[in-house]
């Protein structure tokens, strides 16, 4: 829209935007900064949330503030609320499963038979389908709860459904043929290990519970957490830091593209691909400059709301058919019949066939701690089978400029496979500490596939062969004076774990954030019983 001026009135008149402006920014980084700086000035002299609008001039080129007033809506809601859904009927059942999460949601069903048809979802709908995988996540979003035929409570549906804070039933057999498209229907969490899925809508309704100030225990409390979009209102949640910072959703949902595929664009053979990526470029210099961008951009939002608190990234883990399905991931991902125990984690980073990807990972973290100064951030390396391969590893980081101990910086490695715990004392020479992943660990030590609902039933974290895993692994960080941290689901879904867990002296539990208050509050009630005061601290509140 331009104006005309000298005209019989002065008026505006819409122009078509030239080319080369809509293939640029709007505004530089510099301007982002600038408008940042004035929105902390004037929230500083008004001492509250304000909402401001701005403009900038198209003859000087200055940013200029031209409203300021008091923001009503998103800061007054209330985060530090434990929230319990409760059905208030009943109806007929169509299907059950395992249930994720605890929460019920009401809605027209939606099955989608494979990723070609995720463009006929709408929000607010049930997804039903056999199985999700990474490229679904963008439909997950709009979801108001998500059923699969497939799967277990460690599957890829139910890790980003208890992200996003919303029900799913899993592992629910014939759910895609069983349950009519377009249907309303209602999925329950909140009656226990089995999820149902009633026929029409079921009444139900949500009790809120503040939270007030809640004590902090001695075994800290962290977060799990991947979406960017969800850091700052968790981080006004009771909590000691994020302990996994999942790199995968960002890669997936702000990146898109395999990256090697950005890096050698002119091996992607298909056309719409290559459109595809070229119009994610626009704007940047490089496929380099992109996925580094935006990769520090996702894991730096994420560690600025969580400021000062440790910030635990864990790099790329995916499964080869995951990369496959990005942009480009075909032509350089191999076809193998077992991805789950193949060419994932630690054994891709110093390969020649991902390295170069690895680099981009290492240096999007380095312009997380030292360009942007969030030095809060912990990097956390996966699925390291061997001794040499992190001794590589480390290696490679320190070629790519993340160097262990450098400008304070930690690296941790999950502890997810026995050979970790079997050698603890040599892995403990390695890292700053370790991440129980208890996904992993229970599917390798049991040989139960987590993904399978077949054998779903010998799926355990509870285990007397698990939890003596787990223990070893404490012992043997304490022994060699490193952190032992947990990131599974287990503390959370049986309260008999988190007890195991405090009892052997973990130092940190990292939870999805809809279980953060109610774990709380169950490590508290357990501390006491063990005769441990709760931190003298306040709780720790966002800046």
């Amino acid at each position: 829209m331009v104006y005309l001026a000298g005209e019989a009135r002065n008026t505006t008149r819409n122009i078509p935007t030239p080319a080369a402006d809509s293939a640029r920014f709007c505004i530089t980084d510099d301007d982002v900064l600038e408008l940042a700086a004035y929105a902390l000035a004037i929230e500083q002299h008004y001492q509250r949330p304000m909402d401001m609008e701005w403009a900038k001039d198209g003859l000087d080129g200055k940013i200029y503030i031209v409203q300021a007033r008091p923001e009503t809506v998103a800061s007054q809601r209330q985060v530090n609320e434990l929230e319990s859904h409760v059905l208030d009927g009943t109806g007929k059942v169509i299907i059950t499963g395992r249930s994720v999460g605890e929460k019920i949601a009401s809605g027209p069903a939606r099955v989608i038979s494979d990723v070609a048809h995720l463009n006929e979802f709408k929000p607010g709908e049930i997804l039903i389908a056999d199985i999700t995988t990474p490229d679904w996540e963008p439909v997950m979003k709009m979801a108001a709860a998500i059923v699969t035929n497939r799967g277990g409570r460690t599957c890829h549906a139910a890790i980003i459904a208890r992200e996003l804070g919303i029900p799913a039933v899993v592992g629910a057999g014939n759910a895609t043929s069983t349950i009519v498209d377009g249907s309303l229907i209602t999925v329950s969490c909140a009656e226990g290990d089995t999820g149902r899925i009633y026929e029409s809508a079921v009444p139900f309704h949500v009790e809120r519970t503040a939270v007030g100030d809640i004590a902090r225990p001695v075994t800290q409390i962290m977060m799990n957490l991947g979406n960017p979009d969800l850091a700052f209102k968790t981080s006004f949640l009771p909590n000691d830091g994020i302990g996994l910072a999942r790199m995968e959703f960002i890669i997936n949902e702000s990146i898109k593209a395999h990256p090697l595929a950005l890096i050698h664009p002119e091996r992607v053979d298909d056309p719409d691909e290559q459109v595809a990526i070229k119009n994610l470029l626009r704007g940047y210099p490089s496929g380099e400059a992109f996925f580094i961008e935006k990769l520090s951009e996702g894991i730096g939002t994420i560690a600025a709301a969580f400021w000062p608190k440790p910030v635990v990234v864990r790099m790329s883990d995916f499964k080869s058919n995951e990369y496959a399905w990005l942009l480009g991931g075909k032509y350089f991902e191999p076809v193998e019949p077992n991805p789950m125990i193949g060419f994932r984690g630690a054994a891709r980073y110093a390969h020649p066939a991902y390295v170069e990807g690895f680099r981009l990972e290492c240096l999007a973290l380095k312009r997380v701690r030292e360009t942007m100064g969030l030095s809060n951030v912990i990097v956390m390396l996966p699925f390291v089978r061997r001794v040499k391969e992190a001794d590589d590893v480390l290696a490679k980081m320190a070629e790519f400029g993340l160097k262990r101990g450098a400008h304070g910086l930690q690296v941790y490695a999950m502890c997810e496979i026995p050979n970790n715990v079997i050698l603890i004392d040599q892995f403990a020479q390695c890292f700053d500490g370790f991440s129980i992943g208890t996904n992993d660990l229970t599917q390798l030590t049991l040989g139960v596939d987590r993904d399978s609902e077949l054998v779903a039933f010998d799926y355990d974290e509870r285990d007397d062969g698990v939890k003596a895993m787990i223990k070893l692994a404490v012992e043997g960080c304490a022994r060699n004076g490193i952190h032992s941290g947990l990131c599974g689901q287990a503390p959370s879904d049986y309260p008999e774990m988190a007890a195991f867990l405090v009892e052997i002296g973990i130092e940190s539990m990292s939870l999805n954030p809809d279980t953060v208050i109610a774990t709380t509050r169950h490590v508290l009630a357990i501390e006491s019983s063990l005769k441990r005061a709760p931190r003298d601290l306040k709780p720790i509140l966002p800046h």
